[in-house]
């Protein structure tokens, strides 16, 4: 058996996992941890790469992400967390942006990766390093079997500057495992002191590293980046804190946070000199090659890799993993932070593809993905349950990227060209600008071709030229609209040109660019030529054909581009049709000039169409369900198709109940879960109003022949019998809109609006596809909040935390189904939060008196009482508790204070009760509880024989009571 057979990948980390599990270790965690804990049966996946409550980072990045409150010690008390131990997990790590970023290096070398895997075993406040280094010596030994003489370790030497000492403690357990001592070296603060950031946990660390060779002593070559001597697992003993003055000072409590890198691990069991050559990446390199027919993966690095094919192969199949596990756990892609980076990672993993495998970019990475699924799956069962859905967001970012992609790579090539005559061998900013921009070519993307060609570019330009870029934009970014409209007296013009007909934009209904020809330009004052047109200038076009879509039937305008390639850039910022014939595209000049007569490249934003259309074939499927469940008598009364939206009105009496939305919600989905087919013809008008339930918006005009939409069932003109009942149990509909290929597409439909909007007509207000899975994690999140809100002992933190929850509660953007049971959930926070309050309330109010009585019982004698009752700062309870010493106690005078304990934002009450007689000495209350104000701060007054006061600083309580007790000596009391 080889050693490969012998450590298969899954096997690997399988046996880690196992091994810290034997060792009282929990598995990742869920809301089952406590039973679990008890059981040693835990097993949960690894917490999501997209660490969605911690904006500080772009991706986790190493395994304690998910541990930071632990080690940060603000976790929460109720949470599983707080009672966690010790776990083991293999994390889903990403660096590709932000200050961990490996993006660069991956494909030239052998074990860079955007995406990875850490294992890691971590002890919060149990073991130290006599058991973290005796596991991790036990572990690769004697479970793994790897030589001893092939490991090395290392051990923080010490820096007088942090008054840090040697770890000695490290290097002789080190020793007592069976190191020998020249395989026990050194490391400075770079290498062998960790970090968590500027301020927090930090400590020395030990290093684990293997020699591939072997037979030689390498510790000459150990963190000098020779590849054959690599880094495989840091334990970092955290026992110190980073305080703001930079000082360091101990930790109440010692953890352990170790990272092992699994692919390195697997290389390193499986004698492999590369991780590409280890079955974690060898059945994506055999998909590659069957999909794209070329030449088998031969681990080719640098000056052998001449045709470039083994980096490529490394590229693309780092970067499938990469985008699996950002897209399937919410980083869908998209111009900004997390979202940006997934679009470059695909996009320079596109252009890989094209260049190295001549593959057709539109659907490349969807066809490697079941691999993905098929061989991590199991570890990670949320890329199984996301399976569809990342399909459909690969081909569709792949689908916007090919549009440009060959235009992209002309146009470099003619700045690359100009670059290289020049010998100045590098690239200006301005055109990496104008790739970036116009193209869709990410700066490291174009960094790639650059050097390729032997050419460098310069990121200081870069930068100039976008900030160029959005200044000028500004001043021509204005409502073009409001200035470009096509009055009478221009659309009779144009029916009176001879050279001018109908704009033809059946294109619209395609995918893909359209090249057409410029027949008029617009400006406001004339029709005509453009030769004197100036950049930034508005302009309206008019082609003789469109593939842009213009607004009507309630779907938003296409926005995008009009581009003559090298020469001419038109921004197109709305679609307007006149007189039911011309499209006018109204926008800016972006770059060069235009002119009547121009051949153009017509191309529209399909990352703004995509979802336009999942909510144009989700609007028709709502009214289909609406119909289904309130009715046929209900009647289309105006929509809105926008790309973050669909909006719905519809003629009905009464509001829409929760159980008649959680009805028309089913239904929506199983339609859109049985993936139907949608199609579209013209039909003679007269035959498709007699299509039995086919819908239109009543009064509203349709032409001749008439477009119908049909969800499920082909219109074939030579089978379609209008009075066929089963067309009643389908979407039909006349429409001109732009619609999904299969309902499948649309993923999901949530409701997050219903409301009426005048007398007899209601709205209902969805979104689909990823917004409508954005709003699902957003429930899930406030759900999971308020889970954490109940748990929460009672008192004034948990009294803020429930307003601001409602708060909150009151403008979450969710599904209007679930927002009614997280209310109705807040409800029986709030009344359990208000009968733990009453019942608080009766027993301190009891406590106080209580208080009052024992001391008089126990001191009969007595007159005067000052003193700090034992509960929080409940002016109710205290207020009582005056108003029974007034009654039954009159003879007594009596100071009572409370204050809330370690709770910010707490408070202080007090309130006294002067007796006759002290009053008669000159004792006023109001001036007594004054004299307090002024040290616990806030308020106090009050008539006659009490008083009553608030403060702010509760911490101050004592001082406050020493302070009435020697009040009352003015008085000889």
């Amino acid at each position: 058996m080889s050693i490969s057979q012998e450590w298969p990948a899954a096997r690997v980390r399988e046996t880690y996992i196992d091994y810290f599990k034997k060792n009282g270790h929990t598995f990742g965690m869920n809301h089952l941890f406590k039973l679990r804990l008890l059981l040693r049966l835990q097993k949960v996946p690894s917490s999501s790469v997209v660490p969605h409550s911690d904006p500080s980072l772009l991706f986790a990045n190493a395994g304690m992400n998910q541990y930071k409150s632990i080690f940060l010690g603000t976790v929460e008390p109720s949470s599983d967390f707080a009672s966690l131990k010790r776990a083991v997990n293999s994390q889903k790590c990403i660096r590709a942006g932000g200050k961990h970023n490996d993006l660069d290096d991956v494909g030239k070398d052998s074990y860079h990766h955007t995406f990875f895997e850490m294992m890691g075993n971590w002890s919060f406040g149990d073991y130290f390093k006599k058991e973290a280094i005796h596991y991790a010596w036990d572990l690769l030994t004697k479970v793994y079997g790897l030589d001893p003489s092939r490991l090395y370790v290392t051990y923080f030497e010490g820096d007088e500057s942090s008054g840090v000492k040697p770890d000695l403690e490290a290097k002789d357990l080190w020793r007592s495992v069976g190191v020998e001592d020249d395989h026990i070296l050194t490391g400075d603060m770079k290498d062998n002191f960790w970090e968590m950031g500027d301020q927090g946990p930090c400590g020395p660390c030990s290093e684990v590293h293997y020699d591939r060779i072997g037979g030689r002593n390498a510790a000459s070559l150990v963190n000098q980046d020779d590849p054959n001597v690599l880094e495989i697992w840091n334990l970092v003993f955290i026992q110190y804190n980073r305080e703001p003055d930079r000082s360091l000072k101990p930790l109440p409590n010692q953890h352990i946070d170790t990272g092992l890198g699994y692919e390195r691990l697997v290389s390193v069991l499986q004698d492999k000199p590369s991780n590409y050559d280890t079955d974690v990446f060898t059945p994506l390199f055999k998909r590659i090659q069957e999909v794209t027919g070329k030449k088998e993966y031969q681990g080719k690095f640098g000056d052998e890799d001449t045709d470039g094919l083994d980096t490529a192969y490394r590229v693309v199949a780092d970067h499938v993993r990469m985008l699996t596990f950002a897209i399937s756990d919410g980083a869908v892609p998209n111009n900004e932070g997390r979202g940006y980076v997934v679009r470059r990672v695909l996009r320079r993993g596109a252009r890989y593809a094209r260049k190295y495998f001549d593959a057709e970019i539109g659907t490349f990475f969807s066809k490697l993905l079941p691999t993905v699924v098929q061989q991590m799956g199991d570890m990670f069962p949320e890329i199984k349950k996301k399976e569809s859905d990342l399909l459909e967001i690969l081909d569709e970012e792949e689908e916007a990227f090919s549009k440009t992609l060959d235009r992209g790579e002309k146009q470099f090539e003619v700045f690359a060209k100009k670059a290289e005559d020049s010998n100045s061998k590098k690239l200006h900013g301005q055109k990496v600008w104008k790739l970036y921009d116009t193209y869709g070519f990410p700066v490291d993307l174009t960094r790639i071709m650059a050097e390729e060609k032997g050419l460098s570019i310069d990121d200081n330009e870069f930068e100039d030229a976008r900030l160029q870029a959005k200044e000028a934009s500004k001043g021509v970014k204005k409502a073009a609209t409001d200035q470009l409209k096509l009055d009478v007296h221009a659309t009779a013009k144009l029916d009176e040109a001879n050279d001018i007909s109908k704009t033809d934009d059946d294109a619209k209904f395609e995918r893909g660019n359209t090249t057409a020809v410029i027949k008029r330009v617009y400006n406001g004052q004339f029709l005509g030529s453009t030769k004197d047109i100036q950049e930034g200038d508005q302009l309206g076009l008019l082609l003789d054909k469109t593939n842009f879509y213009a607004e009507q039937g309630g779907q938003e305008f296409d926005t995008g581009k009009i581009i003559i390639d090298g020469k001419a850039e038109f921004e197109v910022q709305d679609v307007q049709m006149y007189g039911g014939k011309y499209v006018l595209h109204i926008g800016y000049m972006k770059e060069g000039t235009l002119s009547t007569g121009d051949e153009v490249i017509c191309e529209y934003d399909e990352l703004r169409r995509w979802p336009i259309r999942n909510n144009h074939t989700g609007t028709h499927i709502l009214n289909f369900a609406l119909r289904e469940v309130l009715g046929d008598a209900i009647e289309q009364k105006g929509s809105l198709v926008a790309p973050e939206k669909l909006r719905f009105d519809f003629s009905h009496r009464a509001p829409v109940s929760d159980s008649e939305l959680e009805r028309i919600e089913d239904i929506s989905t199983k339609y859109i879960r049985q993936n139907c087919m949608v199609y579209s013809k013209e039909i003679p008008l007269a035959t498709a109003h007699q299509i039995q339930g086919v819908r239109a918006v009543f009064g509203e005009k349709y032409p001749d022949p008439v477009r119908v939409v049909s969800v499920g069932v082909d219109l074939d003109l030579e089978d379609l019998k209008p009075d066929d009942l089963k067309w009643k149990e389908v979407s039909v509909e006349f429409c001109g809109g732009t619609h999904v290929a299969k309902t499948g597409d649309i993923r999901d439909l949530v409701i997050v609006e219903e409301n009426g909007i005048a007398k007899g007509i209601r709205r209902i207000i969805a979104v689909t596809g990823e917004d409508a899975h954005a709003v699902q994690r957003t429930a899930r999140k406030f759900a999971e909040r308020l889970d954490l809100l109940e748990k929460k002992s009672p008192g004034p933190v948990k009294e803020q935390d429930i307003k601001t929850t409602q708060a909150d509660l009151n403008g979450l953007s969710v599904s209007a189904i679930t927002k009614t049971k997280l209310k109705d959930h807040l409800g029986k926070i709030v009344k359990a939060q208000l009968e733990e309050q009453k019942a608080q309330q009766k027993a301190e109010a009891k406590k106080a008196l209580d208080t009052v009585n024992e001391y008089f019982t126990a001191h009969p004698g007595a007159k005067t009482l000052v003193v700090k009752v034992p509960i929080n700062a409940n002016a109710k309870a205290i207020s009582d508790a005056i108003k029974t010493v007034q009654s039954k106690r009159k003879d007594k005078t009596v100071y009572l204070m409370a204050a809330d304990s370690g709770a910010e934002g707490g408070k202080i009450i007090h309130s006294c009760f002067v007796s006759e007689e002290a009053n008669k000495k000159g004792l006023q209350a109001s001036e007594w509880t004054s004299s307090i104000a002024s040290i616990v701060g806030g308020k106090a007054g009050g008539k006659g024989s009490s008083s009553l006061g608030n403060g702010t600083n509760p911490e101050k309580i004592d001082e406050a009571v020493e302070a009435a007790t020697k009040y009352l000596e003015k008085f000889s009391l």
